[in-house]
């Protein structure tokens, strides 16, 4: 009898191409980190060691119908059933036997999407002769068709559509940690080995078996992607190729495409069938971001209703002493199941691991969609809370101090008294109508609020002693958003040439209030032995009086047009922007300074598919912020700069290896800025970043996976006002990212999954001078997750030990040249269970 499966099956072996590219990657990653980042590189080449003789025989099992019906990501294109029984077994694990003479395929075959086992094998034996039955959970035999109609253990093709794909998302690829696409604006959801950008669409499988409770958590995962703001605080930000994305009163995370929409301080995963993220400035594909973050476009996709009834509950503990509980639900509606309801809910509360810190928070997310023939609609609902006390702040750092050394992650400043309360509250409806099969008609309308009180200051560490000074503060914000977009998109063809367009308006806006009442005291502590200063009376301010007022409007146009049968693919646009902002007196109301301005920036990209598993690419593309207003201290006071351009300029390469994916890019990006030159303020300043990434995806065998990569980076300050600082490297920019990522899935408990994440990141500077810095820093994480039924119920256990050698460490530098404290070690506990 011959078998192949998910244990027989080896793609990867060590002296095939694949093999050699993945060794050589992880080795000149090595070599390039070993002098300057030690710890990194031995702690890579352990992971490396750990990982590679692993592999294993698959226990069978008794037949279960919840193992039967489970579905999986598949995404095969095969030209013998030979080898599409193998890729089958692989990504699915599941053991497949024939003894019966395979036929010859005429032609590919192709099975794609997220479905059971049977329903592939359906697919792939479609017009043979063949059949199967069952003869385990987890496995199956081949067999004629005459002999399988006579068998009772004959399972009848059943398909189940996951989540992603019935709302028209991109298929998970290999591994399941990462999707095969993602939606790139005003081009929609796009395959990314078709795109010339690079882009990371991160699993709701990924983001459950990493215990994400945050985006920032999710974004851990990505070599380019860096936290900004200390986990245990009220808000996160984010750096992307090394500029910052900036969050708070404006929405700069966008949800389903929509900026306004997703909260704004900081944003929970419970809701979120894919995290994704576009490196690089996007301001034709996304739009002028709100907050004006040029580095890239963070973008949550929600979950939708699935055709499976979905029941899942869950509990988790962990973070210091935070427990809580989330629900999952999801069912649909009608005749052929137009109508779609899924409500996801969590709500935890506890001590967490900074000292005397407590955090409260809670979410209810309801999503409804419709799914006619030619028309489709949706509405999200969220609301979202988080309470904290005593919240981790980020530490000002006096002019000419040697920095510190970071003491333990759960050391805190912050009193027990001081506190933070936010509550986001936001809907989106969103709609599309086939014109014809190959048109159609898109909008959304949409918006949110935000409230945020607060009372507490910002450190300031005043010696290399870690002496620090205080002063709080008591703050109450308010912002509104609205965002509404339309559009039309379709192909066409020209003689030999294809088209695929697109046409979209929008407009975005927002307004914020602000009350404010500072205390004068100064509190005085130590980051290695935190001061309980009594607690200061600080009235809540009476009011929060407008303080600004937006209005980004825009109109852009893009049309890829394929040649050769999509060998090659050119794309072409361009978005008129125009900016408009107030900014408010808090006393009188009046205006105080006024912004009106507009630019077209355009974009060009080329991707060349010599073949399917092979893209190189090249883009030109740019990146929008709105111009500054010269400061009271400058000659032109008043005066509005012109928006701020970023030119981007990249190139690279993508390789899909059946199941293994490898992208490698190099990029330059320009972004100027305002600075004063003797009296006048003007946009004269130029930070340059340039960079090489690698990273790697997907399934090496069948049972190991590898995510992460790692991004080297030159950045300079090109143009500055003094020549003290020209040529400098930028504030909070590291020359070296990087992660892995490894799981395998054991031999001797079936179900049971061991992983484990190295995340690296070099030294930063605090100040332009370059004066002072923070040094590197290297952080292991291990995981452990078992999947398993009790009585007949689905139920997995998830365990993560972060830190585990309990780094003390500064995280990280944001735009305002302010340090963050890396998290000690912490431990968290899950389980789920679907019924």
């Amino acid at each position: 009898m011959r078998f192949l499966g998910a244990r027989s099956f080896d793609p990867v072996k060590a002296g095939s191409p694949a093999g050699q590219s993945i060794a050589g990657t992880i080795s000149v990653l090595a070599l390039h980190l070993g002098n300057r980042s030690r710890g990194f590189a031995a702690a890579l080449l352990i992971t490396t060691a750990m990982v590679a003789p692993m592999g294993a025989a698959a226990v069978a099992q008794q037949p279960a119908q919840a193992a039967v019906q489970a579905t999986h990501a598949f995404d095969l294109s095969v030209t013998s059933l030979e080898d599409g029984i193998a890729r089958i077994g692989a990504v699915s694990g599941w053991r497949i036997a024939y003894t019966v003479a395979l036929p010859a395929l005429d032609a590919a075959r192709t099975v794609r999407g997220q479905m059971s086992v049977p329903a592939a094998m359906d697919m792939l034996l479609q017009g043979t002769d063949l059949g199967y039955r069952l003869t385990g959970a987890d496995s199956l035999v081949l067999v004629s068709n005459a002999e399988a109609a006579g068998s009772a253990t004959l399972l009848a093709p059943v398909r189940v559509e996951a989540e992603g794909e019935t709302a028209g998302l991109p298929p998970a690829y290999a591994g399941g940690q990462v999707a095969t696409g993602a939606r790139l604006g005003l081009l929609g959801n796009q395959d990314v080995m078709d795109v010339p950008v690079s882009v990371t669409s991160y699993t709701a499988e990924r983001i459950a078996d990493q215990q994400a409770t945050t985006v920032a958590d999710v974004l851990r995962n990505d070599p380019s992607v860096r936290a900004l703001s200390s986990s245990g605080g009220m808000l996160d930000s984010y750096l992307i190729r090394g500029f910052a994305i900036n969050t708070g009163n404006a929405g700069e995370v966008a949800f389903n495409g929509a900026y306004g929409v997703a909260p704004t301080y900081r944003a929970l995963t419970g809701f979120a069938e894919r995290v994704e993220v576009l490196k690089g400035p996007s301001a034709l594909l996304s739009g002028l971001a709100p907050n004006s973050g040029v580095g890239g476009v963070i973008n949550v996709v929600p979950k939708r209703a699935g055709d499976t009834d979905l029941t899942r509950v869950g509990a988790d503990y962990g973070q210091g002493e935070q427990a809580g509980g989330t629900v999952d639900v999801s069912r649909r509606f009608g005749v052929d199941g137009q109508f779609g309801v899924r409500f996801n809910g969590a709500l935890h509360d506890g001590d967490t691991y900074v000292d005397h810190q407590t955090r409260q928070s809670s979410l209810g997310a309801l999503a409804l969609d419709y799914r006619g023939e030619r028309f489709r609609a949706s509405l999200d609902v969220i609301d979202q809370r988080e309470d904290l006390n005593a919240p981790s702040r980020e530490f000002q750092v006096s002019t000419g101090v040697a920095m510190p050394s970071a003491p333990d992650g759960s050391s805190n400043v912050t009193h027990a008294w001081e506190w933070s309360d936010a509550v986001d509250q936001s809907a989106l409806l969103a709609g599309e109508f086939d014109l014809t099969p190959d048109w159609m008609l898109f909008g959304s309308v949409g918006g949110g609020s935000t409230t945020v009180d607060r009372l507490f200051g910002y450190p300031k560490i005043v010696n290399s002693a870690g002496d620090t000074t205080d002063s709080v503060s008591a703050m109450r914000f308010g912002t509104e958003r609205v965002t509404v977009d339309a559009g039309l998109r379709g192909k066409f063809e020209t003689g030999a040439v294809g088209h695929e367009a697109s046409l979209q308006v929008g407009q975005y806006r927002d307004s914020l209030e602000r009350g404010a009442i500072y205390d004068t005291t100064v509190l005085r502590s130590n980051i290695y032995a935190p001061v309980s200063n009594a607690a200061i009376a600080v009235a809540s301010p009476a009011s929060k009086p407008k303080t600004s007022e937006s209005v980004l409007t825009g109109v852009a146009l893009a049309d890829t047009m394929s040649f050769w049968e999509d060998g090659l693919l050119l794309t072409l646009g361009a978005r008129h922007q125009r900016i408009e902002s107030d900014n408010f007196s808090t006393t009188t109301g009046a205006v105080t300074s006024h912004y009106d301005d507009s630019v077209v920036t355009p974009m060009a990209g080329v991707v060349v598919k010599p073949t399917q598993k092979l893209s190189v690419y090249a883009n030109y593309i740019e990146g929008l912020s709105k111009g500054d207003i010269a400061p009271n201290t400058a000659s032109n006071a008043g005066e509005a700069m012109a928006p701020y351009v970023a030119e981007q300029i990249e190139t690279g390469v993508k390789f899909d290896l059946d199941g293994f994916g490898m992208t490698a890019a190099a990029f330059q990006i320009t972004k100027p800025y305002g600075q004063t030159v003797g009296t006048v303020y003007n946009a004269d300043g130029e930070q340059r970043n340039r960079g090489v990434e690698l990273t790697v995806f997907g399934e090496i065998t069948p049972d190991i996976r590898l995510l992460g990569g790692v991004m080297l980076m030159d950045a300079e300050l090109t143009k500055t006002n003094s020549a003290a600082t020209k040529g400098n490297r930028p504030v909070g920019v590291p020359e070296a990212q990087a992660n892995l990522t490894a799981e395998w899935d054991t031999p001797f408990a079936r179900g049971m999954t061991v992983s484990g994440t190295i995340t690296h990141t070099s030294s930063q500077y605090i100040d332009t001078a370059n004066t002072q810095s923070i040094p590197e820093w290297t952080t292991l994480d291990l995981g452990l997750r078992y999947k398993t039924e009790l009585a007949k119920t689905p139920v997995t256990l998830r365990a993560t030990l972060q830190n585990v050698t309990g780094e003390e460490y500064w995280s990280g530098v944001n735009s305002w040249s302010m340090v963050t404290l890396g998290a000690p070690r912490t431990a968290l506990f899950s389980v789920t269970a679907d019924f």
